[in-house]
């Protein structure tokens, strides 16, 4: 596995190794103590979340806020997506920049989105499978979002805008600006 630092501290993509040959492949999707000896975090992850979409579903920017913040190992195991993840440190000096990867069921990367990060995706094949591990459960009234168009935030989802379909609630998100609970 390689452990890929990202341009905001913190957020890292992970390579897996994949072991292919004819009868198809394997891989490791996580392991505890390579994750906590490379990037120094201990994560213990409780909870695993699956969703299927197809093409322009937008989810985010979500998060959640202590008590109940998640970190998330986020990978997508059929089609395409780009991931977004926001930092929304306050006192961080990259509070409000972004991170995008394309994450696909072919280069089988993922992504670690620790605590104080916003995050969402947008699928770019006709469907996606994404799956991710969270260090605590959901919990629906901590969970806090900032929308995906935020003019400040100059997010490219790749997509022209009247092709994402967004849930009722993912379309009310307020700017960063103006987003309460944000973390420290």
């Amino acid at each position: 596995m390689k452990f890929i630092p990202q341009s905001i501290s913190d957020v890292i993509l992970i390579e897996p190794t994949v072991h292919g040959d004819n009868r198809g492949y394997f891989v490791e999707t996580f392991r505890q103590d390579l994750f906590e000896d490379i990037t120094g975090y201990k994560v213990n992850f409780t909870q695993d979340n699956e969703s299927k979409s197809t093409k322009g579903v937008l989810r985010g920017l979500h998060y959640q806020i202590p008590p109940h913040a998640q970190a998330k190992l986020v990978r997508v195991i059929e089609g395409s997506v780009l991931d977004v993840v926001v930092d929304i440190r306050k006192s961080s000096l990259t509070f409000g920049q972004h991170v995008a990867v394309e994450l696909t069921a072919e280069n089988k990367h993922q992504l670690f989105v620790p605590h104080g990060f916003a995050h969402g995706f947008v699928v770019l094949s006709d469907t996606a499978t994404f799956t991710y591990k969270v260090d605590n459960y959901y919990a629906p009234d901590y969970e806090r979002g900032i929308a995906f168009d935020d003019y400040e935030l100059d997010i490219d989802w790749r997509l022209p805008i009247e092709k994402l379909q967004l849930s009722d609630k993912d379309q009310k998100q307020p700017n960063l600006s103006n987003a309460i609970d944000l973390f420290e």
